[in-house]
C-alpha cells in the first residue's frame, strides 16, 4: 500500500523517462515530503541515477513532476537548481583545474557576493578534510575528497531537497559516515534528501522510507522502521528478476 509522505515536496507520478529511443523509467510514482530523508534503492541498471537526472531536467520525461506545488515541466537543470533542488550527480563532477573555493563560489555565481561567502563558509565548515585545502586546486585532492567538494556543492545552494546519487562512491569509510552526518543535520535543519545509495544498511538507517526500483519501476515502497523490511527488499527484487 502506498505510503503518504508528509507534506509532499517532490511529487512524482507516472515518469516515463530514458536515453533517446532506449525507455528506461515506466510509470515511476514517488513522493518526498519536506525535512524527509528517502532511500532510493535497487540494482544496477534499475533506473535509478535516469529517475534523478529526469527530476532535475538532464533528461526529457513524461508523466507529472511537481517540486513545492510548481510543474517541472520544461524547466531547465539552471531552473530547478534556482526552484530549491539540488543534484549531486555520480561521480564526483567538479571543476579539477579550479580551486576548492573556485568550485563553491561557481556553485552560486548567481547570488549576491556577501551571500556567496557566507553560504561557501557554511559548507566548508561541515567538511574540514577539503576546508584545510580550500586553495588548492580540485585535481590536487584524493577521489574521495572530490566527492565531498560535490556534496559541497549541492549544500551551498541550501536546496530545500538534495538528491545525491552514490555519495558513498569512492569514500573511506570514515567519510562515509561525515557525509551521512551531514545528511542527519540537514533533515534536523528541514532540508529534505532523496538518496541513492548502495550501502543499503547505512541508508536505511538514515532514512525514514524507502523505495526500490527494479527494471524501470518501483517494486516496493516501506517506512524503515518496519521490522520485515529487509526481507520485503529482498523478496521484491527476486520477484521481479523472476519476471
Amino acid at each position: 500500500m502506498p505510503i503518504s509522505a508528509p507534506d509532499p515536496l517532490l511529487d512524482v507520478a507516472g515518469l516515463s523517462s530514458g536515453y533517446g529511443k532506449i525507455g528506461v523509467l515506466r510509470g515511476v510514482d514517488l513522493k518526498v515530503g519536506a525535512g524527509e530523508v528517502v532511500a532510493l534503492l535497487g540494482p544496477n541498471g534499475a533506473g535509478k541515477t535516469t529517475l534523478l537526472r529526469a527530476v532535475s531536467g538532464l533528461l526529457p520525461w513524461s508523466g507529472r513532476v511537481q517540486f513545492g506545488g510548481r510543474d517541472l515541466a520544461g524547466l531547465s537543470p539552471r531552473d530547478t537548481v534556482k526552484a530549491g533542488l539540488s543534484h549531486v550527480i555520480e561521480g564526483h563532477r567538479v571543476f579539477t583545474q579550479l580551486s576548492v573555493l573556485d568550485n563553491l563560489l561557481l556553485a552560486v555565481y548567481d547570488l549576491p557576493r556577501h551571500e556567496r561567502a557566507t553560504r561557501v563558509e557554511e559548507a566548508l565548515a561541515l567538511f574540514p578534510e577539503i576546508a584545510a585545502k580550500r586553495s588548492e586546486r580540485a585535481a590536487a585532492l584524493s577521489g574521495g575528497q572530490q566527492q565531498i567538494l560535490a556534496v559541497a556543492q549541492g549544500l551551498v545552494r541550501r536546496p530545500k531537497l538534495l538528491m545525491l546519487d552514490e555519495p558513498s562512491a569512492g569514500l573511506s569509510p570514515v567519510l562515509v559516515d561525515r557525509v551521512l552526518v551531514v545528511m542527519q543535520r540537514l533533515r534536523e535543519n528541514g532540508t529534505a534528501v532523496l538518496l541513492v545509495e548502495q550501502l543499503i544498511e547505512k541508508a536505511l538507517a538514515l532514512a525514514d522510507r524507502v523505495y526500490a526500483l527494479a527494471r524501470g519501476s518501483i517494486v516496493l515502497e516501506a517506512e524503515t522502521s518496519e521490522a520485515d523490511l529487509p526481507y520485503r527488499l529482498e523478496h521484491a527484487y527476486m520477484a521481479t528478476a523472476r519476471t
